[in-house]
């Protein structure tokens, strides 16, 4: 008998996937999975509901904890993919591991998934998958399926979805992170309504103050409270959710070239992320911070392609790891408006001294500001010669034309 895994959800693509296994590709089992990384409780009560009408034997992973300790990684290189944060390019991931580890367990021939061909999330999942013995299917992108196909394909069989009716917008949560896309707001000119936000309030005048603390560049407390990666980033997803902290509305470039609109709220990531580079800006020399950014832009690069287990990436975890042991202390942001501001840092590796940045005091270290002088007269010393060298080529040239003008009037 031969048996295959699917990525399950319980939605419309996934759900006609089943029979289409069944019969286009001829495997007498399916075996559904649903991997927990921070979904609303309905979503797994939806994708029980609908295996057991399919007779599916369904397998829930719970992956939360292996997924937010991920989100820490991201914290500490910075993450973000053209200006958010990296959401559900994370879970993939983490998702695909999962599922490969359960179609592995059960002795499956092979593993699929219900993505179409023109997004980012078949490449997440097929590039941990095809690392592994099994087949990889993906019946809606080998089928060229539309939405409308699907759905009167499962209206005529009477599948468990209704009429393939999924809301207005396509939605995709995760604990780090709510993705709201298509309908009215695939129109780059529609402005959308209130309605497509849940984590986060409209912006009011109020304020509050909360205390982050990190340990070799990971969060670890609010307001002294230690907590494990899971409860903080649901305690601070609610914190700034409702002071409007975390929306972005934005064109996306997809990494097959098309490019999206795509509505994010990521109030807790949002935070953390503002935390954590104000605090490294304390404890990182110049040079540290020059350099650092082209580490977190690689590593988020990396995250976004869903090659979070790469040797390049291993290979930037690595730095991260060195220079990250002096960022722990603590930052104190301000919640306002739908905005977050870092407003106090600490740190007993702080590259700060306030006696010398002070304009009290007359020295640095038994350095005299008299110093400076000879600093002062070469800084900018090549800049001025070479102005100095092009006035006077322009004016020799000028010379030689009006020779030659006088040359030929004679």
């Amino acid at each position: 008998m031969t048996k295959v895994a699917l990525a399950f959800s319980g939605g419309l693509d996934t759900t006609v996937c089943v029979p289409l296994l069944q019969e286009e590709y001829g495997y007498d089992e399916v075996v559904a999975v649903t991997v927990d990384v921070g979904q609303p409780e309905a979503e797994f009560a939806e994708a029980r509901e609908t295996a057991d009408a399919l007779g599916l034997d369904i397998h829930v992973v719970d992956a939360t904890e292996e997924f937010a300790s991920l989100c820490f990684d991201s914290v500490r290189a910075n993450a973000t993919y053209q200006g958010y944060p990296l959401g559900t390019a994370l879970a993939r991931p983490v998702i695909a591991e999962a599922i490969l580890e359960v179609a592995e367990g059960q002795d499956c021939d092979a593993i699929a998934h219900g993505c179409t061909g023109k997004g980012n999330d078949q490449l997440r999942f097929e590039t941990v998958w095809r690392g592994s013995d099994l087949e990889v299917i993906a019946p809606v992108r080998e089928l060229g399926l539309t939405r409308e196909w699907e759905v009167e394909y499962a209206a005529e069989r009477d599948l468990p979805v209704e009429a393939g009716n999924e809301g207005t917008w396509s939605i995709d949560t995760n604990l780090w992170s709510r993705s709201v896309e298509g309908g009215d707001l695939e129109d780059p000119g529609h402005v959308p309504s209130e309605d497509i936000y849940e984590w986060t309030e409209t912006p009011s005048g109020g304020e509050e103050l909360v205390e982050i603390e990190f340990e070799d560049g990971y969060p670890v407390a609010i307001d002294g409270d230690h907590l494990d990666p899971v409860d903080l980033i649901e305690e601070l997803n609610a914190l700034a959710g409702a002071h409007g902290v975390g929306r972005t509305d934005m064109l996306e470039d997809r990494m097959l070239g098309l490019k999206v609109r795509e509505n994010y709220e990521h109030p807790a990531a949002t935070v953390l992320l503002t935390a954590h580079e104000a605090l490294e800006q304390l404890v990182f020399t110049k040079t540290e911070r020059d350099f650092k950014p082209q580490i977190d832009q690689q590593w988020a690069e990396q995250a976004y392609r869903g090659l979070v287990f790469s040797p390049l990436t291993e290979s930037l975890n690595g730095y991260l790891d060195a220079s990250q042991e002096k960022v722990t202390g603590t930052v104190t942001v301000k919640l306002q408006g739908g905005h977050v501001r870092p407003v106090a840092r600490e740190s007993e590796y702080g590259v700060y001294s306030e006696n010398a940045a002070s304009f009290n005091t007359e020295t640095v270290n038994g350095i005299e500001q008299a110093d400076a002088t000879g600093v002062a007269k070469y800084h900018g010393f090549q800049e001025r010669l070479a102005n100095q060298v092009k006035e006077s080529a322009e004016t020799e040239d000028e010379q030689e034309k009006a020779t030659l003008s006088t040359d030929g009037g004679e």
